[in-house]
C-alpha cells in the first residue's frame, strides 16, 4: 500500500486521522499539561509522565525510553506542556518510523497473494473490503476469497464488499473447505490475470491447533500453483482491545509468518498508544491503519503524521 494522492482538504486524510486519534490525543494532552503547567522536569514529573504514557497503552518500555530521552534533554528546567509534547512527538515518530512500510504489490507475481488473519471482530472482513477498495482505486485489479466459511455473515459480508468495489469475489456454501476455497480464488484470479488476491481467514483462536491446522493447510495448498505464494500474510488488530494486541500478535506470530499489521478502530478508542507499543516490540511493518467506519478511512500508515496526532491532536 502507498499513497501518492495528495490531500490538503479539511476532509483530507490528515483531518481523518487526528479526528480519529482525537480520543487518545486527548488523554495524552490533557494529561501532560495538568503534569508540566508551570513545573520543572523534575523527577517527580518524568514519574507521572511515565504513568500516563503506560496508562495510554504505550506500554513500561516506550514509556520509560521516552522519559528518559526528555531527562537528557530538559532535566531540572523549566518546560512548557506544548514543549513536551513536541518532544514526545518527536521521538515517537523515531519509534515509528522503521515500521512505517507500505504493502508493495511483486509485479513478478500475478496475483500478489495476501493471507489476511486476525481474531472474531477483529475487522477483517471489512479491512479487505477496504482494501480492495483502495488498491481498485490505484488502478488494480484485484480479487477476494472468503475463506472464513465458519462465518456465514463473513462471507456476506465479503460479497457485499465485492459489489461495491466492483470486485470478484470466491465463496463456498458456509462451513466449506477454507483450503480448497483459498486454492479455487488463485485458480480463478491467475486466469482472470489480477493483481492482488486477498483472503480471508476464521479468526477462532480457542481452538488453537485446530487454526493452526487450517491456515498451514491454506498455505500448502496455495504453494501448488504459486511456490511463493502468500507473499504477504497481515495481522488485523482492533486498536480498543488495547495490550491484549501485544498477545495476538504473539499467538499468530507462531501459527504464520506474520509480515505486516493492519491496526482498525482507532477512532473508537483512546488507546492509539497500542501503535507504538506494538512497533518497539515487534518490529512488525504496520502497513495501514483504520481511524472509521468509511472506505476511504483505512490508509497507509505514516510515522509523523500519526505521532503527531496522537501527542498534539
Amino acid at each position: 500500500m502507498s499513497d501518492t494522492t495528495n490531500e490538503k482538504s479539511g476532509s483530507g486524510w490528515l483531518s481523518r486521522l487526528k479526528r480519529g486519534l482525537a480520543k487518545s490525543s486527548a488523554k495524552l494532552s490533557d494529561g501532560i499539561t495538568g503534569i508540566f503547567t508551570k513545573r520543572r522536569l523534575d523527577a517527580a514529573s518524568l514519574e507521572e509522565l511515565e504513568e500516563l504514557l503506560i496508562a495510554a497503552d504505550l506500554g513500561p518500555s516506550v514509556a520509560a525510553k521516552l522519559a528518559e530521552s526528555l531527562r537528557k534533554r530538559r532535566f531540572e528546567k523549566d518546560i512548557a506542556p506544548e514543549a513536551v509534547r513536541g518532544a514526545l512527538a518527536e521521538d515517537i515518530a523515531q519509534i515509528l518510523k522503521p515500521v512505517a512500510k507500505s504493502l508493495t504489490l511483486d509485479p513478478a507475481h500475478r496475483p500478489h497473494v495476501v493471507l489476511v488473519v486476525g481474531v472474531n471482530g477483529s475487522g477483517k472482513t471489512t479491512t479487505i473490503g477496504k482494501l480492495a477498495h483502495y488498491w481498485t482505486g490505484q488502478g488494480k485489479k484485484v480479487w477476494l476469497a472468503a475463506g472464513d466459511t465458519f462465518r456465514a455473515a463473513a462471507i456476506e459480508q465479503l460479497q457485499i464488499w465485492g459489489e461495491r468495489t466492483r470486485t470478484p469475489v470466491v465463496a463456498g456454501a458456509s462451513g466449506a473447505d477454507s483450503a480448497g476455497l483459498a486454492f479455487e480464488a488463485l485458480e480463478k484470479a491467475k486466469a482472470a490475470n489480477a493483481d492482488l488476491l486477498l483472503i480471508d481467514t476464521a479468526g477462532r483462536l480457542h481452538n488453537k491447533a485446530n487454526l493452526m491446522a487450517e491456515l498451514a493447510k491454506i498455505a500448502r495448498v496455495l504453494k501448488k500453483l504459486d511456490p511463493a505464494a502468500p507473499q504477504d500474510c497481515l495481522l488485523v488488530l482492533d486498536a480498543t482491545t488495547g495490550q491484549n494486541a501485544i498477545a495476538q500478535v504473539e499467538t499468530f506470530r507462531q501459527i504464520v509468518p506474520l509480515t505486516g499489521l493492519v491496526v482498525t478502530k482507532l477512532d473508537g478508542t483512546a488507546r492509539g498508544g497500542i501503535v507504538v507499543a506494538l512497533a518497539e516490540r515487534f518490529g512488525l511493518p504496520v502497513v495501514a491503519v483504520g481511524v472509521g467506519e468509511g472506505a476511504d478511512d483505512l490508509r497507509p500508515f505514516e510515522a509523523e503524521a500519526f505521532a503527531q496526532s496522537l501527542v498534539e491532536g
